[in-house]
């Protein structure tokens, strides 16, 4: 099967389901896993970022989008010479990806002999995200593969929620976090992360698992006063979310705060581990859980350098 994906969640469902080989072609954000700089791009930004921070990002992207412009290009017809048999692509945010409407209109030309599939997906909640992979694996005929990955991953989440102390207790006794998933303007994750919160023997402060990320108000935060601030900016590495310490560290009253007086402020990529909906999720879960549960993980997940970090090293260094 040629295989098309336009969305990095679907290429590493793709690729953990043992089917890299058939990738044909990849958007331009589908960096990993290893391996993938054979194949072709067939994708574009078509917006700018002044500075490139969070507020000159947050601005290029709503004035694309006031204008009525998509934010990605898909070439045509370098897509159409790759002959795919199946595109992978998502109808849950068009600031995140190639959408289907996009896809539509661009395959309208083509004849029906040479049409691919088009599969889409839009998880709203961690249980949602793993059974689009499950969705993916049937899609392109990788269906015992994907059973096969996604039952070592429930075992390896039990595993962890047993190791947890309390973790299947009552919502109100497990430890507070909020996840920032932007830092300018403020804005805390929703979708799948208050999932991978819980998976993580916590519970979110902001933000409802399902619905969409949200801006909220410095003061709503403060007065949230998590246990835990989880700081995870959408599209951003560690290295890029350290560079922009500032728009959160210098907000009144941060140091205020319960997580900033405890030294529980942790840093993550956030766009290799929580903002896309694919295979590393589960690795997600064990992240949150060391930062939720401090020594109690220790031993048990072993968070590696250039996956989350504390605030107070960050600065220090």
């Amino acid at each position: 099967m040629r295989i098309a994906s336009l969305l990095p969640a679907t290429t590493e469902w793709v690729c953990a389901f043992g089917a890299a080989g058939d990738l044909v072609a990849r958007s331009h954000e589908c960096h990993g896993p290893p391996g993938l700089n054979d194949v072709p791009v067939v994708t574009e930004a078509t917006y700018d970022a002044p500075g490139a921070d969070s507020r000159a990002i947050d601005e290029a992207v709503r004035a694309q989008l006031d204008a009525g412009l998509s934010l990605y290009d898909v070439r045509t017809e370098r897509l159409r010479a790759l002959r795919p048999d199946v595109i992978l692509t998502q109808t849950q945010c068009e600031v995140c990806a190639v959408s289907r409407a996009q896809l539509d209109e661009a395959l309208a030309s083509w004849s029906d002999g040479e049409a691919p599939r088009l599969f889409s997906l839009a998880p709203a909640t961690l249980k949602d995200v793993f059974e689009a992979g499950l969705a993916v694996g049937r899609a392109i005929g990788r269906t015992e593969a994907a059973m096969s990955f996604l039952a070592d991953k429930e075992k390896q989440l039990r595993a962890l929620r047993e190791h947890l102390p309390d973790a299947d207790a009552e919502a109100a006794t497990r430890p507070t976090v909020a996840c920032v998933e932007w830092l300018d303007p403020l804005m805390t994750a929703g979708h799948w992360t208050p999932g991978l919160a819980r998976q993580a023997g916590g519970r979110a402060a902001l933000g409802k698992e399902g619905e969409r990320s949200q801006t909220v108000a410095w003061d709503d935060l403060r007065a949230a006063d998590p246990d835990v601030l989880a700081v995870m900016p959408c599209g951003f590495s560690l290295e890029e979310t350290r560079g922009e310490l500032s728009a959160l560290t210098g907000r009144p009253g941060f140091a205020e705060l319960s997580a900033a007086r405890e030294g529980r402020v942790y840093l993550f990529d956030g766009n290799a581990h929580f903002n896309r909906p694919g295979p590393r999720l589960y690795r997600s879960a064990e992240l949150l859980a060391a930062a939720l549960w401090l020594e109690r993980a220790d031993g048990f997940v072993d968070p590696k350098p250039r996956e989350m970090q504390r605030l107070a090293d960050a600065v220090a260094a």
